[in-house]
């Protein structure tokens, strides 16, 4: 039986401009306990503003690459997604931060305006149409309205203005507490809050190892 190989999005490396550091490790940790390899990817694009993360400040005349970010995270075990074969892997996971709607899509400029890069569309629709399973924790349920189908069931948490932006885009939001996960069978995606709710990482941790076993459960 061949073993099954998830891929892992990065963003960046940063809650206010990347992937945010906590959820990104503990969701590596989590298959890595589930006994699930995986593979981090990230799009090779200049990311949309750097942040000074001590002050929250926006860093002007600033550049930095995504996928140079997100190997921080990895280790430097990372691939670009444009590279990257979704055929070759049996399921997905997006971790947090505002990276996700900064350089995955432009939802934290347009809204519900919004379109996902296209490198990262191409390879999370075609395991969407694949009908394989998919985490996405934190902020990144935003992506999965324009990857499903209307109809789908997702948490960011409690009810909060991000929430009725996707049920605006035909989702079905559903309030979650950070150390829990929806599941929705029939799309096979699960989704967890994290620090969208999480007031401490261990809360955010117990709400990724339930997103990890859940998607598990379903490959």
């Amino acid at each position: 039986m061949q073993q099954q190989k998830i891929a892992v999005i990065l963003s960046g490396c940063g809650a206010l401009d990347g992937s945010e550091i906590h959820e990104s490790v503990l969701t590596l940790l989590a298959l890595d306990r589930a006994g699930l390899p995986y593979q981090c990817l990230a799009p090779s694009i200049p990311q949309t503003r750097v942040v000074n993360m001590e002050t929250g400040k926006t860093k002007e005349h600033i550049e930095r690459n995504v996928l140079e970010e997100s190997a921080r995270i990895a280790r430097g075990k990372i691939k670009p997604i444009d590279c990257a074969n979704p055929e070759e892997y049996t399921g997905l996971i997006v971790p947090g931060g505002f990276g996700v709607a900064l350089n995955l899509c432009n939802f934290g400029l347009n809204k519900e305006n919004y379109t996902i890069q296209r490198d990262v569309f191409h390879f999370a629709k075609s395991i969407a149409d694949a009908k394989k399973p998919a985490g996405f924790i934190c902020i990144a349920p935003i992506l999965a309205p324009k990857l499903y189908p209307a109809g789908i069931k997702i948490t960011l948490g409690n009810d909060n203005p991000t929430a009725k932006i996707v049920e605006k885009l035909g989702a079905q939001h559903i309030p979650c507490a950070a150390t829990a996960c929806v599941v929705d069978k029939t799309y096979r995606i699960v989704t967890t809050p994290a620090y969208m709710l999480a007031c401490s990482i261990q809360e955010v941790a117990q709400g990724i190892e339930c997103l990890v076993k859940e998607l598990n459960n379903l490959l």
